[in-house]
């Protein structure tokens, strides 16, 4: 599904390098945890992934399914199955929720070259999807993210990301500012869209995210580059002993 290749990116406006030779696969099906301390690169990689401009790729690859995607723009990358959820929802004041996922959705088939939903159509499967969520579908009338908590914002790209239906999900720090409700919530949905032919990058600072949407894969980034790989089992080593041992590893 995905393979970086000694991947180095630095910020676009001053040249700072965050990746420095990153490697990872993430096969089919599999949900693959990303891991590691404050300004170890983990938001820099979810950027590159969706093709953010303000982010350059000065060396290596982005293989998806085998083609390379580092010249395909985010509205590319996006049609091509490419989801990416922020930490922090960008709130767009005079669009609402409906209107907003209507074009999104219709968007996508578009550049798939399907007809686009109905109108009955589109509102059943946003019915079902924001059900499965616990979502009032009175909120979906208002501004998209604007005045929603942050509970609220993170389901409403689980929402999305449900409508969308993308082959390769990148959570970047989706627990941030979620209470345990509404973290069991936003797991639930994603967990209901494991599949075999769909992969999830989570990325997080806190083992208590991989309670609920168990990895497959746990990779440490630190400094821009994957120091340590495992199973499930290092997040909880993680969490009991810190990122001090594998950093010295490393070192």
């Amino acid at each position: 599904m995905l393979e970086i290749r000694n991947l180095h990116a630095r910020i676009a406006e001053d040249g700072t390098e965050i990746i420095r030779g990153l490697n990872l696969t993430v096969r089919d099906g599999e949900v693959a945890a990303i891991m590691g301390p404050n300004g170890s690169g983990k938001s820099t990689l979810s950027y590159v992934l969706a093709g953010r401009e303000d982010y350059e790729v000065t060396d290596g690859d982005i293989l998806y399914n085998g083609h390379s995607i580092l010249e395909m723009d985010p509205a590319e990358r996006a049609a091509a199955g490419i989801f990416l959820a922020f930490q922090y929802p960008m709130e767009i004041p005079g669009v609402a929720t409906m209107e907003f996922l209507k074009t999104a959705l219709n968007a996508q088939r578009k550049a798939r070259g399907e007809d686009p939903l109905k109108v009955p159509d589109f509102l059943r499967r946003v019915k079902e999807a924001a059900g499965s969520l616990d979502m009032d579908m009175a909120m979906l009338k208002r501004p998209l993210n604007v005045g929603f908590s942050g509970g609220e914002k993170k389901r409403a790209e689980i929402l999305q990301m449900k409508l969308l239906e993308p082959k390769l999900c990148v959570l970047d720090e989706t627990d941030s500012g979620l209470d345990i409700d509404a973290l069991k919530i936003v797991a639930d949905g994603v967990n209901s869209l494991r599949a075999p032919d769909r992969s999830v990058v989570v990325i997080t600072h806190y083992q208590r995210l991989l309670d609920f949407i168990v990895p497959d894969t746990v990779h440490v980034l630190y400094k821009g580059q994957v120091i340590k790989s495992g199973d499930k089992n290092l997040a909880i080593e993680l969490e009991k002993n810190g990122y001090a041992g594998f950093i010295a590893e490393a070192a």
